[in-house]
């Protein structure tokens, strides 16, 4: 891991400063940036995103028609992350498991070299259960506490069992942990069951994709504050989102954790949405602000770029992340 003490040569790449940020270097130059999703890639370019495209007859198609998929996927990727200087992609795969997943990544990897970090979605631990799950869930937390435990540890084992397969110098860089834990008044589970029943798995998940050399960002919107502790403590390199819509202030977990953990995002979704160009450029300023000293962070929304978003009102945070968020 690189050292948190020297500042990082603004001539190196997108993912080196990417990574330079995740190990809380300082950095010289602007801000490392990117979106866990960018879904307005009809709006921006004509083409129905990665993860909204339906395979239906994936199994049916000819080796020659997947592969101009895959090409096509690759390709969207990349002019995503090209056109709003992305330093990461965060990659939605074709069906076909691990396979064709890492086909994927060597495919984005021939097109643009060592240029982006690339991560996948690789989360194994108890997010907040859908409303058809949730009564159940929560009797099983009461009524077979022991058996949820052990399912948790099982699914964290398999995934870090199954990602060994994704070890290979110039392949994947990391894992962006999206399960979803807390609403906006809070988690959903207590801080006490939340280290009972997620805590533990979510520190060996961590800790194995470390060993293997992987770069860990845990992604979870709402209020994280009354379990903030505890996700600092399972070691991830980052925090993703660092959700203002839910009182998170990327002052105040800055100040208790800046020194432990890369912070991205805090730019206020909802603002983008409904609020006045100025509030926008605002929540972008706040976050610009009180994120960046000392390194550590990385620019982004709170949530992702989702549809529905103006694309116009979201290039009004990247305006002033190109002006004002960069380091002397």
């Amino acid at each position: 891991m690189t050292s948190p003490s020297a500042a990082a040569d603004p001539g190196m790449t997108p993912r080196e400063r990417f990574i330079a940020a995740l190990n809380r270097q300082p950095l010289k130059g602007r801000v490392p940036h990117f979106e866990l999703v960018f879904f307005l890639t009809m709006e921006a370019f004509g083409r129905v995103h990665p993860s909204q495209r339906v395979y239906g007859q994936w199994d049916q198609m000819e080796e020659k028609e997947r592969q101009l998929h895959r090409e096509d996927l690759a390709d969207l990727y990349i002019r995503t992350a090209e056109r709003h200087e992305y330093s990461a992609i965060f990659l939605h795969p074709n069906p076909g498991g691990l396979e064709e997943t890492r086909r994927l990544i060597d495919i984005v990897r021939e097109k643009s070299g060592d240029r982006y970090f690339l991560m996948l979605h690789g989360d194994a631990t108890y997010g907040i259960p859908s409303g058809h799950d949730m009564l159940d869930f929560s009797c099983r937390l009461a009524d077979d506490p022991g058996g949820v435990k052990a399912d948790a540890a099982a699914m964290v084992e398999r995934t870090l069992q199954a990602v060994e397969r994704y070890r290979e110098p110039g392949g994947l860089d990391g894992f962006a942990l999206c399960a979803d834990y807390c609403l906006n008044s809070g988690p959903f589970l207590s801080p006490c069951q939340f280290a009972e029943f997620v805590t533990p798995y979510l520190a060996r998940l961590t800790r194995g994709y470390r060993d293997m050399g992987f770069y860990v960002i845990k992604h979870t919107d709402g209020n994280i504050m009354p379990i903030l502790d505890q996700l600092v403590q399972t070691e991830p390199h980052a925090l993703h989102s660092l959700d203002p819509q839910a009182g998170v202030d990327i002052a105040e977990v800055k100040r208790l954790y800046g020194d432990r953990v890369c912070l991205i995002g805090n730019v206020n979704c909802g603002l983008i949405d409904t609020g006045t160009d100025e509030q926008i450029r605002e929540s972008a300023r706040y976050a610009l602000k009180h994120g960046m000293p000392g390194g550590g962070y990385i620019f982004s929304t709170s949530n992702c770029v989702y549809t529905g978003m103006k694309l116009s009102r979201y290039e009004i945070i990247l305006d002033v992340w190109r002006r004002e968020g960069n380091y002397a």
